[in-house]
């Protein structure tokens, strides 16, 4: 769990919210350092006071940006339109629980460093950490004035729910992997996505104009950020409004189609327009109907929408941990639970299925991939490590991760104040992967 190859390329995936960057904050505060505790929500006085003070005031300007993100992360719905996703009237599945004590579990990092559960929770700024071992809840725990019922922003694990409902069209026959996105929708033409299979936006290896580098503050995904809120616009800014207006308006880079990975939001809003085009329903709806008012969830969720009233499908759901692990669990289970097959099994266990490394690696010239071995399918992270473990992953600290070899799915819910952090995307696979081997002792 320590190779030294990690230390100076695990750098390379610090990738700072340029929001907080380029905004000069009388509260802006850094990630805690090693063995602190963050700031919460409280301890900092945000959002408290009728007025709350101006410097204390969490506003669309400043969601992103830590330690505001602190509060805002749990309270999308008081910042930001959003469309409820509605769990329906049946019982509330139960979650066994069978508590495990995992604090004192410890780790050795890349950085040449031993460090306990309990205290990488701190240091990788966790809002909610949930661990279920053959269907059981053997630890949960919550920080930062998070509880069970709280709904926490997702990001890009949203990604991971758009894609298994186009796989759910794939398998009824409604939509061929194998025909170009503007074979559906004809507001494509001449757009980077024109020519593109479903099963290459998918897979995110459309060949694309677009850069989602987030220590640039000049960088595509910024401007995409506008037209949902996520970053606000300078004054007199002309560009799109609409995702709708936004998408076709992409363009071809040099390389073909299928080449190499590249991971860029707007596949995924691509694939929301293309499951609601041909469903006829929104992809919160069809969220809602196909698993949430099936799983038994404990709570709604929601997705976060622009002022035009059009879901953020790359990174807008907000869902309780404890109804991701539900979902989670599902996956796992082959798309069975709460008594009835909510999933297809071919859907869950191609979801399952270790991803094509050699487009992956084209992108990601790192042996730091090799090691731990990321792949990407069907808007899934997957990792060719011998329990072949898949993860919905979201910016500033989101994960679903599902390993079917241990039985174990983890849920962590975070406002980490980077966007890609080593905190999490380094170094907690590697404890996830330790926490396994140790639950997998269990009698």
């Amino acid at each position: 769990m320590k190779p030294s190859s990690h230390i100076g390329l695990a750098r390379r995936f610090r990738r700072s919210c340029a929001i907080a960057a380029a905004s000069v904050s009388v509260l802006a505060t850094a990630a805690p350092a090693p063995g602190e505790a963050p700031v919460t929500a409280a301890s900092l006085g945000l959002m408290q006071g009728f007025p709350p003070p101006a410097e204390k005031r969490v506003t669309r300007d400043n969601i992103s940006e830590y330690p505001y993100s602190r509060w805002a992360f749990q309270h999308i719905r008081e910042l930001q339109p959003t469309r409820g996703i509605y769990r329906g009237d049946g019982p509330v599945s139960s979650l066994v629980t069978s508590p495990v004590d995992l604090d004192a579990l410890s780790f050795s990092l890349p950085e040449d460093r031993t460090v306990n559960l309990a205290t990488w929770l701190d240091e990788s700024v966790t809002d909610a950490f949930l661990v279920l071992h053959r269907g059981e809840l053997v630890y949960e725990r919550y920080f930062n004035g998070m509880a069970r019922p709280s709904q926490h922003q997702m990001f890009s694990a949203t990604k991971s729910f758009v894609g298994m409902l186009t796989l759910c069209l794939i398998e009824e026959g409604a939509i061929d992997p194998a025909l170009t996105m503007q074979h559906y929708l004809p507001e494509l033409k001449g757009s980077a996505f024109a020519d593109a299979t479903v099963q290459q936006v998918l897979d995110m290896t459309t060949s694309m104009e677009f850069s989602e580098d987030y220590t640039d503050p000049d960088a595509d995904v910024w401007k995409y950020g506008y037209i949902f809120g996520i970053s606000t616009p300078p004054a007199g800014y002309q560009g799109a409004d609409s995702i709708y207006e936004y998408l076709p308006g992409l363009r071809k880079a040099e390389r073909p189609h299928g080449e190499a990975f590249l991971y860029v939001t707007p596949n995924t809003d691509a694939l929301g327009w293309l499951t609601s085009r041909v469903s006829g329903k929104s992809v919160s709806r069809q969220l809602e109907e196909r698993i949430w008012q099936r799983l038994g969830t404990e709570r709604d969720g929601y997705m976060w929408l622009n002022d035009k009233g059009e879901e953020m499908n790359g990174g807008g759901l907000n869902i309780t941990a404890s109804d991701a692990a539900r979902f989670g669990q599902m996956v796992l289970q082959r798309g069975r639970y709460n008594g009835q097959q909510i999933l297809p099994q071919a859907i869950a266990e191609r979801i399952l299925q270790a991803g094509d490394r050699a487009p992956f690696n084209r992108y990601y010239q790192d042996p730091w991939y090799e090691h731990i071995g990321y792949a990407y399918h069907d808007q899934w992270w997957t990792f060719n490590t011998p329990h072949k473990p898949v993860s919905a992953i979201g910016v500033f600290g989101q994960f679903i991760y599902i390993d079917p070899v241990a039985e174990m799915v983890i849920v962590k819910q975070s406002s980490h104040p980077e966007a890609e952090s080593e905190a999490n995307e380094v170094n907690g696979p590697l404890i996830w992967h330790a926490i396994a081997e140790h639950l997998m002792q269990r009698p």
